[in-house]
C-alpha cells in the first residue's frame, strides 16, 4: 500500500475514535491562537455548558447567554483549559466542584452575573489561578478563608458588588499578603497583586474598623486599583473616604431612661423615652402587656454617633394603659433593656363654680380667645388662639367639655401646634359648656362658650341642615377675651344685674322674642339681635327701654353676628 494512503487511513481512524479533537460545538466557533485553540459561544439560546467541548481547547468564552449555573464537573473533558470567560450571563449558582479537573486554569472571569456567593474552597482545584474577576455581581459576604486557596493570585476584582462588612482577617490569611509580611532576610521574589474593592456599599461602623485600618496601611505588593473607598452608611458618614474616618471599638447596648416611674392623668398624651448607647447601631423595640390590643407608634432616631433615642407615644392615656413598658435593644454583642412603669390617675377636673361670678382678668400669658368655627348635625368645631403666649409653638392646652351643670367635665389635653377641636355626639335640647385654658391653669369664664342644642335633631338630620345651636353669650360674642362676662337666657337675677355692663346698649327691630318661642341656627338669627339673650328680670317678652346716649358720643357701627367669625 502506498505510504500516503496508509497515513491517511490512520488519521481517519483517529478522528473517528476522537471526534472532539478537531470538531467544534454546534452554534459556536473555534479558532487557533498562539496559545492554542479557542471556543467562542455568543448564542442567546445556550442554557448550559456544552458537553462535547473538544479536548484540545485552551480558552473558552461563553457570553450573553442564558447560563444559570455551573454544575459539578462542568469542564472535566477539557483539563488543558487555561482561560475561562463566562461574562454577562445569568449565573446564580456555582457548585463547589464546578472547577474540578482544571489544574492549569490561569484566568477565570465571571463579570456581570448574578452570584450572591462563591464557594471559595472550589479554588483548591485551581492552584495556578492568577486572575479572578468577580465584579458586577451580588456578593455580600466575604468569609475569612475566602483567599486562602488563591496563593498565586495577581489580580482580584470584587468591585461593584454588595459588600458591606468584611474582616481584615480575610486578607491576613491570604498567602500573597503573608509572603509580603515575612521578616527581612528571607529574600523571595513577590509579584504585585492588584486588588479592586471600590463601588461597594460599605457600612462604616465599628465592624469595619479592622478592614479600614488594613486599607489605610496596605502597600506593595498589594496595590489597590482605587484607594478611595467610600462609606455608604450610616448617614453621618455617607460619602466619606476611608482615610477620613476613625472608627471606634464595638460595644454592647446600654439602655437608660430619664424617668422610670411616671404618673399621668387620664386623657393625657404620654411619650415614653429611652436612650440606647451601642456600637454598631442596635435594633430597638418595646414590649408591653397590651401590645396585641393597642399597638402604639414607636419612633427611633440617632442623636449621636453611638446613641439612639426611642419614643413610644400613648395617645389619650386610659387606666388600662397603666403598667410596665420595656425598651429593649440588641446588636451582635448582646442585648439590654430598661423598664418604665406608667401610672394613669384621675383626670384633672376644673373647680370653676357653676355661677357666673366675675373673675379677675387673666394673666397675659393665659389670654385665650375661643370661638365656634363650624356647626354640623352632630357637633361643633372650636378654634382658639393664645394671643399673648410666650411660646405659642410649645404651649399645651386643656379643653373641658360637658353639660353646663355637670360638676366634672371631660378633660382633653391638646399638644403644641394644635388650635382646633371637634366636639361630636351632642345630645338634643341640652345646654353645654366648652372651656379652653392654657395647660395647668384653671379656665376662666371669658375662655368658655355656652350653647344649647336644638330639640328636633331627627328633622335636622333628614334635611341635612346644621345642628340647631343657640350660643347664649351676650351679643353672640364667640371670640371671648379672658375676663369677659357672659350672660345666658337662663341666668339668675344676680347675673342679669351685671349683664347691662357687658351687653351692647343698642338693639334693632321690633318686639323681643320670648325664650323658647322660636329656635334658629346661628346663621338664621337676625343681625345684631339680642332677643332672648339679655332680658330684664320682669316678664317674658318685655321690651327693654332704649339706653340713654351721652351727648357728643358717637354710636358704634352696627356689626352683624357673622362678622364675629
Amino acid at each position: 500500500m502506498d505510504p500516503m494512503c496508509h497515513i491517511f487511513l490512520l488519521l481517519l481512524a483517529f478522528h473517528k475514535i476522537n471526534p472532539s479533537v478537531s470538531s467544534c460545538v454546534t452554534g459556536c466557533s473555534c479558532s487557533q491562537n498562539s496559545f492554542g485553540r479557542s471556543l467562542l459561544c455568543m448564542s442567546a439560546l445556550l442554557r448550559q455548558i456544552p458537553a462535547n467541548i473538544p479536548q484540545d481547547i485552551r480558552k473558552i468564552r461563553i457570553e450573553n447567554s442564558h447560563l444559570t449555573e455551573l454544575p459539578r464537573g462542568s469542564f472535566e473533558n477539557v483539563s488543558a483549559l487555561e482561560y475561562l470567560w463566562l461574562n454577562f450571563n445569568n449565573i446564580t449558582v456555582m457548585h463547589i466542584k464546578s472547577l474540578e479537573y482544571l489544574p492549569a486554569l490561569k484566568e477565570l472571569r465571571l463579570q456581570g452575573n448574578k452570584l450572591s456567593s462563591v464557594p471559595w474552597t472550589a479554588f483548591q482545584d485551581t492552584p495556578a489561578l492568577k486572575i479572578l474577576d468577580l465584579k458586577h455581581n451580588r456578593l455580600d459576604v466575604l468569609p475569612e478563608h475566602a483567599l486562602r486557596y488563591l496563593p498565586n493570585l495577581t489580580y482580584l476584582d470584587l468591585s461593584s458588588n454588595q459588600l458591606t462588612i468584611i474582616s481584615r482577617d480575610v486578607f491576613y490569611s491570604w498567602p500573597v499578603y503573608q509572603r509580603s509580611q515575612r521578616v527581612e532576610g528571607q529574600v523571595e521574589a513577590i509579584s504585585n497583586a492588584v486588588l479592586a474593592l471600590h463601588d461597594n456599599p460599605w457600612i462604616c461602623d465599628c465592624r469595619l474598623r479592622g478592614f479600614v485600618q488594613f486599607i489605610k496601611s496596605v502597600g506593595p505588593p498589594i496595590i489597590l486599583m482605587n484607594s478611595y473607598l467610600t462609606c455608604s452608611s450610616p448617614k453621618f458618614r455617607a460619602g466619606k473616604f476611608f482615610h477620613e474616618v476613625e472608627l471606634k471599638s464595638c460595644m454592647k447596648p446600654l439602655t437608660s431612661a430619664l424617668d422610670t416611674n411616671l404618673t399621668v392623668p387620664v386623657g393625657l398624651n404620654v411619650t415614653l423615652t429611652c436612650f440606647v448607647q451601642a456600637s454598631p447601631s442596635p435594633a430597638v423595640w418595646w414590649t408591653y402587656a397590651l401590645k396585641l390590643l393597642r399597638a402604639f407608634n414607636v419612633s427611633t432616631e440617632p442623636i449621636s454617633e453611638e446613641t439612639v433615642r426611642s419614643e413610644l407615644l400613648i395617645p389619650v392615656a386610659r387606666p388600662l394603659d397603666a403598667g410596665n413598658y420595656t425598651c429593649m435593644a440588641a446588636n451582635f454583642l448582646g442585648n439590654s433593656s430598661v423598664t418604665i412603669t406608667l401610672h394613669v390617675g384621675a383626670p384633672w377636673v376644673s373647680t370653676t363654680p357653676a355661677d357666673w361670678a366675675p373673675v379677675a382678668p387673666a394673666e397675659p400669658g393665659a389670654h385665650v380667645e375661643v370661638r365656634i368655627t363650624k356647626q354640623t348635625v352632630y357637633g361643633i368645631t372650636l378654634e382658639w388662639f393664645a394671643a399673648a403666649a410666650a411660646e405659642p409653638g410649645e404651649t399645651w392646652y386643656t379643653l373641658l367639655v360637658g353639660r353646663y351643670d355637670a360638676v366634672q367635665k371631660d378633660a382633653i389635653y391638646i399638644g403644641p401646634g394644635v388650635n382646633t377641636y371637634s366636639v361630636t355626639d351632642l345630645l338634643p335640647a341640652t345646654k353645654y359648656e366648652v372651656c379652653v385654658a392654657v395647660r395647668n391653669q384653671a379656665p376662666r369664664k371669658g375662655q368658655c362658650v355656652v350653647f344649647v342644642t336644638g330639640s328636633d335633631v331627627s328633622q335636622l338630620e333628614q334635611r341635612e341642615k346644621l345642628i340647631h345651636i343657640i350660643v347664649i353669650v351676650c351679643a353672640m360674642v364667640l371670640a371671648v377675651p379672658a375676663g369677659m362676662y357672659a350672660c345666658t337666657a337662663e341666668a339668675r337675677p344676680g347675673c342679669l344685674a351685671r349683664c347691662p355692663g357687658a351687653c351692647p346698649r343698642r338693639r334693632r327691630g321690633g318686639q323681643a322674642q320670648t325664650a323658647g318661642s322660636k329656635e334658629s341656627t346661628l346663621d338664621s338669627l337676625p343681625g345684631g339681635s339680642e332677643d332672648g339673650l339679655c332680658r330684664p328680670e320682669g316678664g317674658r317678652g318685655a321690651r327693654r327701654p332704649p339706653a340713654r346716649e351721652e351727648p357728643g358720643k358717637t354710636r358704634p357701627p352696627h356689626r352683624n353676628s357673622a362678622d364675629l367669625y
